[in-house]
Protein backbone atom coordinates (compact mmCIF):
# COMPACT_ATOMS: atom_id res chain seq x y z
CA UNK A 1 0.00 0.00 0.00
CA UNK A 2 3.10 1.94 0.19
CA UNK A 3 4.06 2.03 -3.11
CA UNK A 4 2.32 3.15 -6.35
CA UNK A 5 1.30 0.76 -8.42
CA UNK A 6 2.66 -0.71 -11.56
CA UNK A 7 0.90 -1.66 -14.60
CA UNK A 8 2.03 -3.89 -16.95
CA UNK A 9 1.01 -3.11 -20.55
CA UNK A 10 0.75 -6.38 -21.81
CA UNK A 11 0.68 -6.39 -25.40
CA UNK A 12 3.54 -3.95 -26.18
CA UNK A 13 5.95 -5.48 -23.26
CA UNK A 14 5.31 -9.00 -22.70
CA UNK A 15 5.44 -10.06 -18.75
CA UNK A 16 8.92 -11.83 -17.17
CA UNK A 17 7.91 -15.18 -16.15
CA UNK A 18 9.35 -17.37 -13.98
CA UNK A 19 11.90 -19.86 -15.77
CA UNK A 20 9.89 -23.06 -15.48
CA UNK A 21 6.34 -21.77 -15.51
CA UNK A 22 3.31 -23.42 -16.95
CA UNK A 23 1.79 -22.00 -20.26
CA UNK A 24 0.42 -25.15 -22.57
CA UNK A 25 1.56 -28.63 -22.77
CA UNK A 26 3.86 -29.48 -25.74
CA UNK A 27 4.20 -32.89 -27.67
CA UNK A 28 7.82 -34.48 -28.62
CA UNK A 29 6.87 -37.12 -31.25
CA UNK A 30 9.43 -39.05 -31.57
CA UNK A 31 8.74 -40.20 -27.91
CA UNK A 32 5.32 -41.06 -27.74
CA UNK A 33 4.95 -45.42 -28.14
CA UNK A 34 1.24 -44.51 -28.37
CA UNK A 35 0.42 -46.30 -24.89
CA UNK A 36 -2.20 -44.36 -24.38
CA UNK A 37 -1.19 -43.86 -20.68
CA UNK A 38 -1.46 -39.66 -20.59
CA UNK A 39 -5.28 -39.52 -21.88
CA UNK A 40 -6.46 -42.68 -19.75
CA UNK A 41 -5.04 -40.82 -16.70
CA UNK A 42 -6.93 -37.28 -17.65
CA UNK A 43 -8.79 -36.58 -15.08
CA UNK A 44 -10.86 -34.09 -17.81
CA UNK A 45 -10.42 -36.51 -20.49
CA UNK A 46 -9.58 -33.79 -22.95
CA UNK A 47 -6.78 -35.89 -24.71
CA UNK A 48 -8.15 -37.52 -28.31
CA UNK A 49 -5.19 -40.30 -29.21
CA UNK A 50 -5.80 -42.06 -32.47
CA UNK A 51 -3.04 -44.95 -34.02
CA UNK A 52 -2.55 -47.67 -35.49
CA UNK A 53 -0.48 -51.08 -35.75
CA UNK A 54 2.43 -51.55 -38.72
CA UNK A 55 4.48 -54.52 -38.98
CA UNK A 56 8.25 -53.84 -38.64
CA UNK A 57 10.38 -56.40 -40.67
CA UNK A 58 12.59 -58.89 -38.77
CA UNK A 59 15.96 -57.64 -37.87
CA UNK A 60 17.80 -60.65 -38.52
CA UNK A 61 16.94 -63.38 -40.95
CA UNK A 62 14.56 -66.10 -39.67
CA UNK A 63 13.40 -63.74 -37.05
CA UNK A 64 9.88 -62.87 -36.62
CA UNK A 65 8.04 -59.91 -37.97
CA UNK A 66 7.61 -57.25 -34.98
CA UNK A 67 4.36 -55.05 -34.59
CA UNK A 68 4.65 -51.59 -33.60
CA UNK A 69 2.12 -48.50 -32.74
CA UNK A 70 2.28 -45.58 -35.25
CA UNK A 71 0.56 -42.36 -34.12
CA UNK A 72 -2.47 -41.04 -36.27
CA UNK A 73 -3.65 -38.12 -34.30
CA UNK A 74 -3.24 -36.63 -30.77
CA UNK A 75 -5.02 -33.37 -29.81
CA UNK A 76 -5.61 -31.75 -26.80
CA UNK A 77 -8.45 -29.61 -25.82
CA UNK A 78 -7.25 -26.71 -23.83
CA UNK A 79 -10.95 -25.52 -23.59
CA UNK A 80 -11.37 -28.46 -21.15
CA UNK A 81 -7.72 -28.98 -19.88
CA UNK A 82 -7.42 -28.14 -15.89
CA UNK A 83 -3.22 -28.04 -16.58
CA UNK A 84 -2.79 -30.31 -13.57
CA UNK A 85 0.21 -31.80 -15.31
CA UNK A 86 -0.87 -35.68 -14.95
CA UNK A 87 -0.57 -36.15 -18.41
CA UNK A 88 3.19 -35.00 -18.16
CA UNK A 89 3.81 -36.78 -15.29
CA UNK A 90 2.49 -40.37 -16.07
CA UNK A 91 4.19 -40.28 -19.49
CA UNK A 92 6.96 -42.99 -19.00
CA UNK A 93 9.03 -41.98 -22.38
CA UNK A 94 9.11 -37.94 -21.57
CA UNK A 95 7.06 -36.83 -24.83
CA UNK A 96 5.43 -34.17 -22.83
CA UNK A 97 6.47 -31.23 -21.65
CA UNK A 98 5.36 -27.79 -19.62
CA UNK A 99 6.26 -24.86 -22.56
CA UNK A 100 6.04 -21.58 -21.46
CA UNK A 101 4.21 -20.27 -23.91
CA UNK A 102 0.91 -18.65 -22.86
CA UNK A 103 -0.62 -17.03 -25.97
CA UNK A 104 -2.82 -19.62 -28.00
CA UNK A 105 -6.19 -17.22 -27.18
CA UNK A 106 -8.37 -18.11 -29.91
CA UNK A 107 -11.98 -16.39 -30.68
CA UNK A 108 -13.40 -20.03 -31.17
CA UNK A 109 -14.02 -22.45 -28.73
CA UNK A 110 -13.52 -25.39 -30.93
CA UNK A 111 -10.64 -23.74 -32.58
CA UNK A 112 -9.02 -24.88 -28.56
CA UNK A 113 -8.09 -28.45 -29.89
CA UNK A 114 -5.07 -28.31 -30.78
CA UNK A 115 -3.50 -31.36 -32.85
CA UNK A 116 -0.53 -32.70 -32.96
CA UNK A 117 1.62 -30.33 -35.29
CA UNK A 118 0.66 -27.01 -33.46
CA UNK A 119 1.79 -29.50 -30.50
CA UNK A 120 5.08 -29.73 -31.86
CA UNK A 121 5.74 -26.86 -32.66
CA UNK A 122 5.47 -25.53 -28.82
CA UNK A 123 8.01 -28.27 -28.19
CA UNK A 124 10.75 -26.01 -29.24
CA UNK A 125 9.72 -23.49 -26.40
CA UNK A 126 10.48 -25.75 -23.80
CA UNK A 127 13.52 -24.62 -22.07
CA UNK A 128 16.30 -27.12 -21.06
CA UNK A 129 15.71 -28.71 -17.43
CA UNK A 130 17.64 -27.42 -14.57
CA UNK A 131 21.20 -28.48 -14.10
CA UNK A 132 21.66 -31.07 -11.33
CA UNK A 133 22.95 -30.17 -8.11
CA UNK A 134 26.46 -30.72 -8.22
CA UNK A 135 26.37 -31.79 -4.21
CA UNK A 136 23.49 -33.26 -4.82
CA UNK A 137 23.26 -37.42 -5.15
CA UNK A 138 24.51 -39.14 -8.61
CA UNK A 139 21.15 -40.60 -10.45
CA UNK A 140 21.15 -44.56 -9.99
CA UNK A 141 21.15 -44.79 -13.77
CA UNK A 142 24.63 -43.00 -14.49
CA UNK A 143 25.89 -45.46 -11.59
CA UNK A 144 24.32 -48.22 -12.90
CA UNK A 145 26.20 -47.16 -16.59
CA UNK A 146 29.28 -46.56 -14.91
CA UNK A 147 29.52 -49.70 -13.14
CA UNK A 148 28.35 -52.10 -16.46
CA UNK A 149 30.96 -49.39 -18.40
CA UNK A 150 33.85 -50.37 -15.56
CA UNK A 151 32.92 -54.00 -16.26
CA UNK A 152 33.00 -54.25 -19.70
CA UNK A 153 36.15 -52.21 -19.77
CA UNK A 154 38.09 -54.51 -17.28
CA UNK A 155 36.64 -57.68 -19.37
CA UNK A 156 38.36 -56.57 -22.37
CA UNK A 157 41.33 -55.28 -20.95
CA UNK A 158 41.28 -59.16 -19.51
CA UNK A 159 40.53 -60.47 -22.71
CA UNK A 160 43.33 -58.44 -24.48
CA UNK A 161 45.98 -59.35 -21.79
CA UNK A 162 45.07 -62.76 -22.34
CA UNK A 163 45.17 -62.92 -25.92
CA UNK A 164 49.24 -61.35 -25.69
CA UNK A 165 49.87 -64.34 -23.57
CA UNK A 166 48.50 -66.88 -25.65
CA UNK A 167 50.52 -65.06 -28.62
CA UNK A 168 53.94 -64.16 -26.43
CA UNK A 169 53.27 -68.21 -24.90
CA UNK A 170 53.28 -69.90 -28.66
CA UNK A 171 56.44 -67.97 -29.61
CA UNK A 172 58.38 -68.72 -26.52
CA UNK A 173 57.42 -72.58 -26.46
CA UNK A 174 58.54 -72.91 -31.09
CA UNK A 175 61.85 -71.36 -30.30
Amino acid sequence: MTRRSHTAHYPDALPALPPRSRGVIALFEENCTVCMLCARECPDWCIYIDSHKETVPPAAPGGRERSRNVLDRFAIDFALCMYCGICIEVCPFDALFWSPEFEYAETDIHELTHERDRLRDWMWTVPPPPAADPAGEEPKELGAARKAAEKAEKAEKAEAAARAARGSGAGEGDA
